[in-house]
């Protein structure tokens, strides 16, 4: 038995429709798609959510020496750790690199204001609200995993598919 469904799409194409539905369901927290493709996205967002929680708290705090204004001070920063760094770039590869919107009256030196210093909205997101929510409902409760849940819904109009509600719990 094949470890994943094939969708009915080349290789290439069913990798590249699974991480951008992946992508946009941790972007907006809820997609819907046909049954098939919402339990192979639940999958891979399950590895995801995991790998994110299991490595947020892995940071190092560093002294950096900064010169302002002539005069050396040092600044403490706080630094990804080494499991964390990995985990990051493991998202940042497995992800489409999705950028923030505008929001409905933000002129646009406002929107550059508040998104210049994200570079990677949707990596942050995991690492910063997904990651704690999950890692503290796993203390409470102890259990792991359980991330996202799929419901079902009613067949599509135009070719009967099996649609699915997939939301991130």
């Amino acid at each position: 038995m094949a470890s994943h469904r094939k969708l009915g799409k080349a290789t290439d194409l069913r990798l590249a429709l699974l991480k951008n539905q992946v992508s946009q369901l941790l972007w907006n927290g809820k997609l819907e798609t046909t049954e098939a493709r919402a339990k192979e996205v639940q999958k891979l967002a399950e590895k995801y959510i995991t790998l994110a929680v299991n490595t947020y708290k892995d940071t190092v705090e560093v002294e950096k020496v900064k010169i302002v204004n002539g005069n050396a001070t040092t600044v403490k920063v706080t630094n990804d750790g080494a499991s964390k760094l990995a985990a990051r770039r493991t998202l940042m590869s497995n992800l489409a690199d999705l950028k923030e919107t505008r929001q409905p009256k933000e002129s646009k030196t406002e929107y550059k204001l508040r998104t210049k210093v994200v570079r990677h909205p949707l990596i942050e997101k995991m690492f910063n609200d997904y990651a704690p929510k999950f890692d503290a409902k796993a203390q409470q409760t102890g259990q792991r995993g359980g991330y996202t849940a799929v419901y079902k819904m009613n067949q599509r109009r135009g070719d009967g598919a099996e649609m699915a509600l997939i939301v991130v719990l």
